[in-house]
């Protein structure tokens, strides 16, 4: 299974501006640029989807992982917070804390914690990135 999204580009780092696309069309030409990835510009960039898809890949990990163990979650809500900041002359994604609540009826805080963190270390996403990923879970009963 091979998925695709793409990116265009023109013009200088600064003056420049871009677009991207998915496979699907959920993103279809969508702009982006320095002032929406360095600056307060309403818009996508690189870190945000990255943030996207691994809280969505994260949260469907997990829906398994409950599978798997006979339980069903009411809820799972994930936030991915990435953390992008320059190193030397580089600009880095140094770490991603994902932000779990959930609501899954027949469990414990214990067996939760157990199984978000199985989540976290099995989601494809986690596995292909190199950055420090940590993890706080909360379950909401």
């Amino acid at each position: 299974m091979k998925k695709t999204a793409s990116a265009v580009w023109q013009g200088g780092l600064k003056d420049g501006k871009g677009s991207l696309s998915t496979q699907s069309g959920a993103l279809k030409d969508t702009p982006y640029g320095f002032n929406t990835r360095f600056e307060d510009t309403p818009g996508t960039n690189p870190e945000e989807l990255i943030g996207a898809a691994h809280a969505g890949c994260f949260s469907m990990a997990l829906s398994n992982i409950l599978g798997q163990a006979g339980l069903t979650a009411e809820r799972i809500e994930t936030k991915a917070e990435v953390n992008f900041e320059k190193i030397g002359d580089a600009f880095t994604i140094t770490a991603i804390a994902l932000e779990l609540k959930a609501k899954i009826p027949g469990t414990d805080n214990a067996k939760f914690q157990e199984l978000a963190t199985q989540a976290k270390e099995g989601c494809p996403v986690s596995r292909v990135l190199n950055a420090e990923i940590s993890l706080h879970a909360t379950l909401e009963n």
